[in-house]
């Protein structure tokens, strides 16, 4: 928890970013807890990565990682629990998607960035919400150097649901209002 603070509050860390699939945690487990007020008090986002991972995948035993700890349904526990906490769920949440949009639904406190796959590759049931009634919720992103932004907008244009007033919020200014509302965008960073 110092090391956190001391991140944000000495090195301008922006946000928190965590892999439990990686890690190996459970993202509603108590004991990271106060690594989560934490976290809350500083007013920076937490980012969990959810759904399938890219690393391990088609090797004998994935190298050892454990799918169930992406699961978006454990940050549905977190956001009721940390209300103030803003959370991201990385990636498109495969095969538990359809837990990430109920999550976000019923959770304020809850976001979701596209990056990791193709646009065309992403469920349209979530392309769909990006596009309609969850359009404030859904946040841009790459995952660069594996998707290269140009591959991942060009291959967003053959989406023509979108409206303009949509398409600005998933690619920006959902972005810059989230960040508005932590305390990283108030604070004075020098050099």
């Amino acid at each position: 928890m110092k090391e956190i603070e001391r991140a944000v509050k000495d090195l301008g860390l922006g946000g928190a970013k965590f892999h439990p699939g990686v890690q190996a945690f459970y993202p509603n487990d108590p004991q990271f807890y106060p690594l989560m007020e934490k976290i809350q008090e500083l007013g920076i986002p937490a980012l969990f990565h959810t759904g399938t991972n890219g690393l391990g995948a088609g090797t004998p035993g994935g190298m050892g990682i454990k799918l169930d700890y992406t699961r978006p349904i454990y940050l549905d526990a977190l956001a009721a629990d940390f209300p103030s906490l803003t959370i991201i769920g990385a990636h498109p949440s495969w095969p538990w998607h359809e837990e990430m949009l109920a999550t976000m639904q019923h959770k304020t406190n809850v976001f979701n960035d596209l990056s990791g796959w193709s646009p065309k590759r992403i469920p349209e049931v979530l392309l769909r919400e990006a596009a309609t009634r969850m359009q404030d919720r859904f946040l841009f992103g790459s995952d660069y150097p594996f998707i290269t932004p140009q591959r991942w907008l060009r291959d967003f244009e053959a989406f023509d649901y979108f409206t303009p007033e949509a398409r600005e919020k998933l690619m920006w200014r959902n972005a810059q209002k989230l960040l508005a509302h932590t305390s990283v965008a108030q604070m004075n960073f020098s050099g």
